[in-house]
């Protein structure tokens, strides 16, 4: 959380970035963004969506009930969430609770979770009943219709991009269109991607918080380029705000680039960010509100709808 302090008229810059920087890495759209000023900014006022929610079972039996999560939705005009839980219980809560939801406003998108428990995050690219999990998942369908996605799953160590399991799903995600929810870093982007039919062109992959160890931006944007149907969630990425937590100029330059390529998430993995969750709402609304307002509804709603379908 670095630069100048921000007001109305000054120019906002990360620490080291200058014109000529902006231009060496970036090109014209970085120049633009870097002399974008915060005068007349207003945080933006339309409807959220929460693409990286997790109703966990910590939450959900604890101090978090569904009127509870809804009323935190309802509240910062979170009209959208793709649910992923540990275990898949607290998300199939979510969609049965269709009274409560559609009173709040909020359409649960739903995610097959391939985690039973803790123990799974380690394991689950290797463990075949993992696998016949999400298969039961998929064929049993949800009370509201399909699963839209699998994950969120997390490799830890790249090279397990290419466990049997691992293999296994992201092909049958690219042969059922199902969108994939991955906590990974650059290099098993490309290890997942090589395991599907299409090598990656066909296949809806969000890298959850488009790099959590803050993978360079000259490689996100390779990356998108190389797969165009690779999508970016924001949640917790390194060197996004800037000084009053405006965007930092690199960053504004590409998601400027990739206006229909990024989401917003509040990744809900402790019951902490549920009593977060209006600080990181308004967060959002901050730095949305300085991009272009057509940009902003994007990030902020219409990617994720378009991409599930959702009115």
């Amino acid at each position: 959380q670095a630069g100048t302090a921000a007001h109305p008229g000054v120019l906002r810059a990360a620490p080291g970035v200058t014109m000529r920087s902006a231009l060496k890495h970036w090109g014209a759209a970085a120049a633009v963004a870097l002399l974008t000023t915060t005068a007349g900014a207003v945080d933006y006022s339309g409807p959220l969506f929460d693409a990286h929610l997790h109703y966990n079972v910590e939450a959900a039996q604890g101090p978090h009930p569904i009127p509870d999560v809804l009323a935190r939705m309802q509240r910062n005009g979170v009209k959208a969430i793709v649910a992923n839980s540990r275990p898949n219980d607290g998300t199939k809560a979510l969609v049965e609770a269709k009274t409560q939801t559609d009173a709040a406003g909020v359409t649960v998108v739903p995610f097959i979770r391939l985690y039973r428990d803790r123990a799974d995050y380690d394991n689950w690219y290797r463990d075949d009943t993992i696998y016949d999990m999400v298969q039961a998942e998929y064929a049993r369908g949800t009370t509201r219709g399909p699963y839209k996605g699998i994950g969120e799953f997390h490799l830890y160590d790249s090279r397990n991009a290419n466990g049997p399991v691992a293999r296994r799903l992201m092909a049958f995600a690219e042969e059922k269109q199902l969108a994939v929810l991955a906590h990974v870093d650059d290099e098993a982007i490309d290890l997942l991607m090589a395991n599907t039919p299409s090598r990656g062109q066909n296949v809806r992959l969000v890298w959850a918080h488009t790099g959590i160890g803050g993978a360079p931006l000259e490689r996100v944007n390779a990356l998108f380029a190389k797969y165009p149907l690779l999508m970016g969630e924001l949640s917790y990425r390194p060197g996004l705000t800037c000084a009053g937590g405006l965007l930092c100029p690199e960053w504004r330059a590409l998601l400027l680039r990739y206006p229909d390529r990024f989401m917003l998430g509040s990744d809900t993995w402790v019951n902490q960010r549920w009593l977060q969750y209006d600080s990181l709402m308004q967060g959002y609304r901050t730095w949305l509100g300085d991009l272009p307002p057509d940009v902003a509804r994007k990030i902020a709603w219409s990617n994720g709808a378009n991409l599930f379908g959702v009115k």
